[in-house]
């Protein structure tokens, strides 16, 4: 587990799985806790999570992120939902409440599961800013969750391909959120220089 730095930010982050079987008791859901667990290890910050599990119905899912925004998340984290089934209303119910789209975050997770599976191009997840938050739907399974926030490396451990999430810091500075500092080991996240802050020592274990 990432070391938790107090001279950091504390950051509340709202994650939400979406699932008409999930949420109604017919499986047990694996999407809030492959969220919770890559955001535990990729950020050094003091974590607050706020987890939903809901249906797929569009206008929970809507309120739902109004809720998590309005309750001061910088960041909402959806999976599930974003296929061409009638069911999978997240990228409308996501687009509804929509102040700004921030288009490249859907076009690269495509890129990166494209390496995987043709059927990457189904795929209709969109990212989009609501007030001071960044609003981003994900895949449904854990492996491609981890996948397009981390990104892809080699054998030798280079990065092949940029995972979303190294965006993700820089972008929520801009729009007045806290600053974010990652893992450099699970993913480097990228500012120019003018908009670095020291990193702030990480007390010594007890």
């Amino acid at each position: 587990m990432t070391a938790r730095s107090p001279a950091l930010d504390t950051v509340r982050i709202g994650i939400v799985s979406i699932s008409d079987r999930a949420s109604g008791g017919v499986y047990v859901d694996k999407g809030l806790p492959a969220l919770q667990d890559w955001l535990s290890r990729a950020l050094k910050n003091p974590l607050q999570f706020e987890p939903r599990l809901i249906p797929d119905d569009q206008a929970t899912i809507s309120a739902t992120l109004v809720e998590l925004v309005d309750a001061g998340c910088a960041l909402v984290l959806t999976t599930g939902g974003t296929g061409p089934a009638p069911r999978d209303v997240t990228p409308e119910a996501t687009l509804a409440v929509a102040h700004r789209e921030m288009p490249g975050f859907g076009e690269q997770m495509r890129q990166i599961s494209l390496r995987f599976v043709p059927t990457a191009i189904l795929s209709r997840q969109v990212a989009v800013i609501r007030d001071q938050s960044l609003i981003i739907n994900l895949p449904g399974q854990p492996k491609s969750i981890q996948e397009t926030l981390e990104g892809l490396r080699g054998s030798s451990g280079e990065s092949v391909v940029a995972g979303i999430f190294a965006a993700v810091p820089y972008c929520i500075d801009l729009i007045g959120g806290p600053y974010l500092e990652t893992d450099a080991a699970v993913c480097q996240a990228f500012r120019p220089k003018t908009a670095l802050r020291p990193s702030p020592a990480t007390p010594p274990s007890a």
